[in-house]
Parts: C-alpha cells; sequence; structure tokens
C-alpha cells in the first residue's frame, strides 16, 4: 500500500515547542501509513490583502506544500483559549487569494498538548470550526495529551505506554480516514 502524504502543521514558532516534539512523535507513530513532512509557518508574512498578487514566496511554497498533501494533521498549542497568531496567519493565507484557496477537500486531524489539565481542549474545537468552514473534512475523535518533560525522548518516542497506545490508535485511525480520500479512493470502494 501506497503511503499518504502527510503535511504537518505545528501551531508554534517556538523552537523548543513541545508541539512540534509531539508532531515528532505521531509522525513516527503514524509511519506506516503516512510519509510525513513538515509544513513550515513561521517565515510567512502577516496576511495582507495588498500583498496577495503575487503571493510573496514564502506563501507560494507553503500553499504548495499544502496542495500537494494528502492529508494533514494540526498540532497546535492554545494561546488565550484560541489559535495561535501563527497558524491562524498560515490558515488565513492558505485560503488566499480569493478562489485560489488550497485547504478544501484535505482530511485533517487535529491535537495538542500542554502542562494544563484541559491541556488543547478550547483550541482543538475553534480550529475544528475554521477547517471545517473552509472545507476541510475533519476527522472525529479527540486527542488532548497533558505534556510531562519527560513524555517524549530524545528519538521522539513516546515513553508513556498508555499514552503510546492511545496516540498509536489516534495515528491508525487518521490513517484510516484519510485514505478515504485518497487520490483513487473512490475506485478502490467501488471495484
Amino acid at each position: 500500500m501506497t503511503k499518504l502524504k502527510l503535511g504537518v502543521i505545528v501551531g508554534s514558532n517556538r523552537r523548543e515547542s513541545i508541539n512540534r516534539k509531539l508532531a515528532e512523535a505521531l509522525a513516527l507513530l503514524g509511519d506506516k501509513a503516512f510519509e510525513a513532512r513538515f509544513i513550515r509557518i513561521d517565515d510567512l508574512p502577516m496576511y495582507n490583502q495588498d500583498h496577495e498578487q503575487p503571493v510573496p514566496a514564502p506563501v507560494a511554497r507553503f500553499k504548495g506544500e499544502v496542495e500537494t498533501s494528502d492529508a494533514l494533521l494540526f498540532v497546535t498549542p492554545e494561546h488565550s483559549r484560541s489559535i495561535p497568531a501563527v497558524l491562524k496567519n498560515a490558515i488565513d493565507w492558505g485560503a488566499r487569494p480569493w478562489g485560489k484557496t488550497s485547504w478544501p477537500n484535505k482530511p485533517a486531524a487535529i491535537t495538542g498538548t500542554s502542562a494544563g489539565v484541559i491541556s488543547t481542549a478550547v483550541v482543538q474545537q475553534h480550529l475544528r470550526a475554521v477547517l471545517a468552514d473552509l472545507g476541510l473534512h475533519v476527522a472525529g475523535g479527540e486527542a488532548y495529551i497533558a505534556y510531562k518533560p519527560e513524555l517524549i525522548d530524545a528519538a521522539s518516542k513516546v515513553t508513556d505506554e498508555s499514552v503510546r497506545k492511545f496516540l498509536g490508535a489516534f495515528m491508525e485511525s487518521f490513517a484510516t480516514f484519510a485514505a478515504r480520500f485518497a487520490p483513487g479512493a473512490s475506485s478502490r470502494a467501488a471495484a
């Protein structure tokens, strides 16, 4: 079976982001079904409609990477009980210029981690609404991960067995969901 091209978007531009560490661990857990690549968002200029024509080079690169992904995994912290500015900016650029959105019909999954008790529950709810409005197919299921410093080792492996099993099941479920939208999926289902 051919692996799906998974675009991983981390909603943090922090160098030592715990969400980047989680994303790297998820990419490793999902490596049987996905060929993961991280889509950079920290170099995108702040969205401004005056700069849509032509789009800046980092935006063109970003949109191209989104468009050539079979599925998207959003791993994000929660800022002020919502979507971090760097991620919302990327989402806005992906939807523009008008009529040239990069988002529709992409299967997507959302997760995130924080040290807080409710983890990233609110941002996931907000992001789910925004992505669905942009035409993405957002997988059901929620994954709120309470982060502890020893949760992910230097090799991007989840050290807690129960969390590893949970995240492995999350990625397996997402792979099954994403495969339904893969090129040629409808013809395979009809056969």
